[in-house]
């Protein structure tokens, strides 16, 4: 019995999330009713509240799982800078063959925070890496790393506007140059 309890909970979830997948391709995060989305995935409130709070949990985990399935596919590594062709081009794979999730996740519809935890997830070991590798000092580090991450995301996103014009090889060509020429530490004074 629970195992089909289990099966029925995790169906709900599933068309709960398309329905929100659904509804944010046309309208803003803040748009969405608890109602339409449930109408939308024809379950009713309650069940929707028995799962979360509201549309932004619903949006969270959704995110939650996006990002663990991005660092399971990708072959995430501790030497940035040798390794940032591979890195990019896993993501960039990740994020084509991810389209209509990776699209709105970075989309202006569900707010700037997504694309900021994303960087989150690599400024830290960027900051890191950068700092083993110099003596510069912590501010410019920062400000390189920060640079250099919102950079990757604005051209990822401009890759979506484009319709993906250039290949997955171009773009990811065009990452590594970008990272790698921001770790070009040596034309940076102290």
């Amino acid at each position: 019995m629970s195992q089909s309890e289990d099966r029925r909970v995790k169906y709900t979830k599933l068309f709960l999330k398309e329905s929100l997948i659904d509804l944010l391709e046309e309208k803003n995060i803040g748009s969405i009713t608890i109602k339409e989305l449930c109408e939308k995935a024809d379950v009713n409130r309650g069940t929707f509240y028995k799962h979360y709070a509201d549309q932004y949990a619903l949006l969270k985990s959704i995110e939650d799982e996006y990002v663990e399935k991005v660092m399971q596919d990708i072959n995430y590594t501790n030497r940035i800078q040798d390794e940032i062709y591979p890195l990019a081009y896993d993501i960039l794979v990740f994020i084509k063959e991810n389209e209509k999730i990776s699209r709105i996740l970075l989309h202006d519809r569900v707010g700037n925070a997504f694309p900021k935890r994303i960087i989150g997830l690599v400024y830290d070991r960027m900051l890191s890496f950068i700092a083993y590798e110099t003596t510069i000092d912590l501010a410019r580090i920062q400000l390189i790393s920060s640079f250099t991450l919102n950079g990757c995301i604005g051209a990822i996103q401009n890759w979506f506007d484009s319709n993906f014009i250039l290949t997955t090889e171009e773009v990811a060509d065009m990452i590594t140059l970008l990272v790698t020429s921001s770790l070009d530490l040596t034309a940076i004074k102290a």
